[in-house]
């Protein structure tokens, strides 16, 4: 079973984040880039698939940084090709980098594409889909389980209120991984250090981004206080004639 994997590098949540000067996005000047969580979580269960089953898996991303050495993590954890494709990347949305993608995408061989279920710069999770509906490709998402069963795959999908369904799936699909069978794998320095001197990383200039379709964003802030807790001290017979005062006059008591 042959596997591709799109990592999305996103802001690091540990640094402080600033709005630019057109308070619609990020300032990127000194952003630290990382790879998404769940994307690293797609990566583990197509690496999960490979060891059982089978087959290849190829890992490919936009250069928004510095994205070598996570390539080459992940030909130390397993990957077979690497892939990274360049061009000015900042700021795009997921119909920009589906876009960008696409093309790429049409000139691999696959049985699966597997990308994280969303991301946590903008949590729509739309890039599946919109690779899948570029691709002309079957699409499920949520999904925390993989096994391949006569020419197609038998997936488990997670639903709200801890539901699970398991269905079956045509090849070639693309499936949006909520997490891996098993939590993503560590490797020490020294297999990454060895990928480096041994693996290459192949290059593809992108072609031109499409944005058309995606939301506008209007503006960007920091959440505003609109009001604060009211806290209420005293005797427990105090606080319970305080509070059914309170709730008689928002009218929740009569």
């Amino acid at each position: 079973m042959d596997i591709v994997v799109p990592i999305k590098f996103v802001p690091d949540l540990v640094e402080e984040l600033e709005i630019d000067a057109s308070g619609a996005a990020l300032d990127r000047t000194f952003l630290r880039l990382i790879p998404n969580e769940q994307d690293d979580h797609a990566l583990e269960q197509a690496l999960l698939l490979k060891e059982r089953h089978g087959g290849t898996v190829t890992v490919l991303t936009l250069d928004t940084g510095d994205v070598d050495e996570t390539l080459f993590t992940a030909v130390a954890k397993g990957a077979d090709r690497v892939i990274k494709i360049t061009g000015d990347f900042a700021g795009l949305n997921n119909h920009a980098i589906a876009s960008l993608l696409h093309p790429v995408l049409q000139n691999l061989s696959f049985d699966l594409i597997l990308t994280g279920t969303q991301a946590v710069d903008d949590l729509d999770g739309s890039l599946g889909t919109l690779l899948a509906a570029r691709l002309d490709l079957p699409y499920v998402g949520y999904i925390t389980g993989v096994m391949p069963a006569d020419g197609n795959v038998v997936v488990r999908k997670e639903y709200p209120g801890g539901l699970i369904a398991e269905m079956a799936i045509r090849l070639p699909a693309v499936l949006g991984i909520q997490a891996a069978e098993k939590p993503p794998r560590y490797v020490v320095t020294s297999l990454v250090m060895q990928a480096m001197k041994t693996a290459r990383i192949e290059e593809i200039e992108a072609g031109q981004a499409d944005s058309r379709g995606a939301a506008g964003v209007a503006r960007m802030f920091r959440p505003e206080a609109a009001a604060h807790a009211e806290m209420i001290e005293g005797h427990p017979d105090q606080v319970a004639d305080a509070l059914v005062a309170l709730l008689k006059e928002r009218g929740l008591l009569s």
